[in-house]
Order: structure tokens, then C-alpha cells, then sequence
């Protein structure tokens, strides 16, 4: 099982690498100029129904494949109860993930777009903030939310997320997907790089690779250094913020609940704060409430998460004793 996971991180690495083999081809779409923070740049200045009909059809075709992958396993989790194995559907999973990859890398090569011509660059971010929102939730019990405590905070409402996590999930990482043409920027291979960890991981549904911790709080982690990285490239003095305010949910909940000692943890808090105190002593104070946003941001949403699920629940009740 474990070699299968390795095996599938070595391959998604070589398609990430073999996106450079595009250069020569990309240089012939001709782009927009950039319009601001709005604007996805990476979007065919002529597009045309072949070319929306490529990225639109790759992406429901994929979407559809993976929900029916978690509807067919989440019926039939009887049959999935040895998850120290591997399991037809988690091959079948495995295998329309690297068939998706040469889908996507041929209609790059072929019709060079995706699905931002059409929706805002915004949602595929958002899409992804909520994914991770929604792991916040559903590790709390295990972890706590604050520095190991509230573990007990969204214990109703888990079962729930836990099962349907999965439908949002694939949404989110599929879109996103699609959402970006297949660039050689360093930027967008990291960022392939990272979508297809997410697609192995739903591919080992059901196994121990998909609840091993330390691997899921890798995928949580790698936020970081997508998001400080695509900032540095993109040339933004806001790369800070992403770097502090992910380190920040980092050092505040996520290394929590994977045992690590007390003193350790010290450690990495102090390293934290003294990483802050280098970097602003020159970028300047004033600039200090920015690693604020994204924690403050994740948390309260996590809340309100919470209590939507919660209000669901309390009508469902309600109609169910009527």
C-alpha cells in the first residue's frame, strides 16, 4: 500500500516535470495583458467553443468520475473494512487520476484553457480555503483548535463532515484543476504539483495512507509554501502574509495531536516568533496585523462553518418530528 502511495507521488512528479516539454508549444497562445488582482492571466485571448468544450467537457467528465468513485465506496464500505490494503476501487481511483493527467496535459497542448475564462479567479481560491477550512473542523477532536484544547467543540457535527467530505473535496481540488491550463510557470507546476497530492489522497479512500497524520498534515502545511512562493514569483510584498498567517495556524492548531513534546513544540514557537521579529524589524511594524488575516479569517469561518451544519441539523430535526 505504502509503495503504491510512493510510486504514485514519483509519477505525479514526472507529469509535473513533463508540463516543461509544453514551453515551446504555449509560446504560440497568444495572452491579454494583466488587468490587476481580478485578472487570471493564463487564458487564451481567443477563446472559442472547441476550447471552452475541452476544458468544460475534461472537467465534468473528471468530476463525475470521482464522485462516483466515493458514492460506490461509501455503499459498499463493507467490503472496505482492511484498510491495511489496497482495493480495486482505490486503483481504479489511482488510474483515472493519471488518465486526467495526460487528459489535461493534451487539451493544454491542444486548445491551451481552462475554466477561468469563464468563473473568477476567486473561486478557485476560495474553493481551496474552504477545503481547508473544513479539515480544521473535522481533525479538532483529535487536536484541539487552540494549542491542543476545544477538542470538544465541533464533536457533533464530525460524523457529518466526515462523511460527505469527501463530494466537497473532490470539487474543489477538480476544479481547481481545470480551473488552470496546463502553464510552466514555477508557480503553476507547484501548484499541479500540490493538486495531484490531493487527487493520491482521495485515491487511497478507505486505506490507512488517507487518515495517516503526518501525511494529511503535509497536505495541510504545503499551503504554506505554495502560497509564499506563487506571492515571491508573482512579485507581491505580501508574501508575509501568507508565510506567517499559515505558519501561525501551523504553531496555533495543526502541530498539535501528532506527539510532539511540549518542549519541541516550545521550540517552533520561538523559532516563529523570532522569524517575525527579523522580518519586520525591516519590512516595518505598521505592517504587523497582516499575519492576523488568514488565521483570523480560517477560524471564524470554521465557526460559522459549525454552526450552519448545526442549524441544518436542528431543521432536519424538526421536520423529522413533524
Amino acid at each position: 500500500m505504502y509503495k503504491a502511495w510512493s510510486v504514485s507521488i514519483i509519477i505525479a512528479a514526472l507529469v509535473c516535470a513533463s508540463i516543461l516539454l509544453l514551453e515551446n508549444q504555449l509560446q504560440n497562445v497568444v495572452l491579454l495583458p494583466d488587468q490587476g488582482a481580478s485578472w487570471y492571466y493564463w487564458k487564451r485571448s481567443d477563446p472559442s467553443i472547441a476550447t471552452q468544450a475541452s476544458a468544460w467537457g475534461g472537467y465534468l467528465f473528471h468530476q463525475f468520475f470521482i464522485w462516483g468513485i466515493i458514492a460506490w465506496a461509501q455503499k459498499n464500505r463493507t467490503r472496505l473494512e482492511d484498510r491495511s490494503k489496497m482495493h480495486p476501487v482505490n486503483w481504479i481511483a489511482l488510474g483515472g487520476t493519471t488518465l486526467f493527467a495526460g487528459l489535461h496535459y493534451l487539451q493544454t497542448a491542444f486548445w491551451y484553457d481552462g475554466l477561468a475564462q469563464n468563473v473568477s479567479v476567486f473561486s478557485s481560491q476560495a474553493s481551496v480555503a474552504l477545503l481547508l477550512i473544513i479539515v480544521l473542523v473535522i481533525e479538532s477532536p483529535r487536536r484541539g483548535l487552540f494549542f491542543g484544547q476545544g477538542k470538544r467543540m465541533f464533536v457533533g457535527i464530525r460524523p457529518f463532515l466526515i462523511r460527505y467530505h469527501g463530494y466537497y473535496f473532490s470539487w474543489a481540488v477538480v476544479y481547481t484543476y481545470w480551473f488552470h491550463p496546463m502553464e510552466t510557470t514555477f508557480g503553476h507546476l507547484l501548484g499541479f504539483f500540490y493538486t495531484f497530492l490531493l487527487m493520491i489522497q482521495a485515491g487511497f479512500i478507505f486505506t490507512r495512507v488517507h487518515t495517516n497524520r503526518f501525511w494529511t498534515l503535509l497536505l495541510e502545511v504545503l499551503v504554506v509554501f505554495h502560497g509564499v512562493l506563487v506571492a515571491i514569483i508573482a512579485g507581491q510584498e505580501i508574501w508575509p502574509m501568507f508565510m506567517f498567517g499559515f505558519l501561525m495556524m501551523f504553531i496555533v492548531t495543526q502541530m498539535h495531536g501528532i506527539g510532539l513534546s511540549k518542549n519541541f513544540r516550545w521550540f517552533i514557537a520561538l523559532i516563529f516568533i523570532a522569524s517575525i521579529f527579523l522580518v519586520y524589524s525591516s519590512r516595518g511594524w505598521q505592517y504587523i496585523s497582516e499575519i492576523f488575516r488568514i488565521p483570523m479569517i480560517e477560524y471564524l469561518l470554521a465557526f460559522f462553518l459549525a454552526f450552519l451544519v448545526g442549524l441544518i441539523f436542528r431543521f432536519a430535526k424538526t421536520k423529522q418530528s413533524q
